[in-house]
């Protein structure tokens, strides 16, 4: 049975698979030699597949790393981690790129360089995908954004890309150790933030409880004014009352004269009282 007829078998066998590598990993653990050859030749110009790690683990394309056929060994392994300079800087040693592996190496290229620079020149991309003229790196730009390899924009004024995402490649096992400091540095970047929010929470706790401390206290003592001020009115009134009682026998002349007098001296005491509280 050829490597084609495998593959649609294993399509229709896992047909909800959201994983496009699977079938080439479940195809490989039974290919051996020019069937696992081919095997890495259709994975290479598969749509939809950038990673290719767990294919690499496997014993049968572990095999081609020693035989006659290591050179796809070694062409699977430069799209895993590779850029398409390094083919070019060896590709006496690989086979020949179709039309289809070439520009899914120079996509896998952008989403390398993605790692390094949210901002990458033309001048650069240029170089790195050995192509002579601005339309046709536009023109693989586009094709790749709407693959959703990447998200971005093409800054023409300025002669640049302008990446907002790219999907992830490959790791290699030599870079763990650097991804392992990255991680820990933003943990501590992390914990830094996270006790400043904290101290920050406290202070702003600690107003909020002065605050209403204060509130209550100007409360109290606007309480108490109203009520000084309540009985105060309260006293004016009962001798105001007294005082007309006593007025009222002696005539309304004399009358007058003590009302007015009393509310004047009255109206004073109360607004000294008054004064000398707040």
């Amino acid at each position: 049975m050829s490597c084609e007829m495998q593959m649609d078998k294993e399509k229709e066998r896992c047909p909800g698979s959201s994983n496009p590598l699977e079938q080439f990993v479940v195809l490989a653990k039974s290919a051996r030699g020019a069937a696992a050859v081919e095997l890495v030749k259709q994975v290479l110009e598969a749509p939809g597949v950038h990673v290719f790690g767990e294919l690499l683990d496997t014993d049968s394309i572990k095999e081609l790393s020693n035989g006659p056929h290591s050179m796809y060994f070694e062409l699977l392994r430069l799209f895993a981690y590779g850029t398409f300079r390094e083919y070019i800087d060896v590709k006496d040693k690989l086979p020949e790129l179709s039309p289809v592996m070439k520009k899914k190496l120079q996509h896998l290229t952008i989403v390398s360089l993605a790692t390094k620079m949210k901002c990458i020149p033309y001048s650069v991309l240029l170089q790195e995908l050995d192509i002579k003229n601005v339309r046709d790196l536009e023109d693989l730009i586009i094709e790749a954004i709407y693959s959703d390899i990447i998200h971005g924009k093409l800054d023409q004024r300025n002669s640049q890309l302008e990446l907002d995402y790219a999907i992830g490649r490959d790791t290699q096992p030599g870079d763990l150790s650097h991804i392992s400091s990255t991680l820990q540095a933003w943990c501590d970047a992390c914990e830094a933030v996270l006790v400043c929010v904290e101290s920050q929470i406290q202070k702003a706790n600690a107003q909020k409880n002065k605050s209403l401390k204060h509130k209550e206290a100007i409360e109290l003592e606007v309480a108490n004014i109203k009520k000084t001020l309540k009985t105060q009115t309260q006293d004016s009134d009962e001798a105001m009352n007294t005082d007309m009682r006593e007025a009222s026998g002696h005539g309304g002349h004399s009358s007058d004269k003590s009302k007015k007098g009393f509310r004047v001296k009255n109206l004073r005491s109360s607004s000294a009282k008054f004064w000398q509280k707040s």
